[in-house]
């Protein structure tokens, strides 16, 4: 199954973090749900220096692109301006076992 690597920034605006902040419960509800689907593997924020949040990074893993893109439509952070920008890179977790 194909898997993903989406790094996600938020905006620079004076307030961006107070906007995280505000839609985070929506997007953990959600992330949440993608999770028990196996959809996300793994998904954290990224952070400054002094700790704050400023974007995030997650593991994906969708059938096909057009489940990615789903995905995609319905993520809070992107709905709601959270995020910037993103990309999204083809992944492959490494079997370490």
């Amino acid at each position: 199954m194909p898997q993903y690597l989406l790094v996600a920034h938020d905006g620079d605006a004076p307030n961006a973090l107070e906007k995280r902040m505000e839609v985070r419960p929506r997007h953990f509800e959600y992330a949440r749900r993608m999770k028990a689907e196996g959809k996300i593997i793994v998904g954290g924020a990224q952070l400054t220096d002094d700790g704050k949040m400023k974007g995030s990074a997650v593991i994906l893993n969708f059938e096909d692109e057009n489940g990615l893109q789903e995905y995609l439509n319905n993520e809070p952070y992107i709905l709601e301006g959270v995020w910037a920008s993103y990309t999204i890179t083809p992944f492959r977790i490494a079997d370490l076992s």
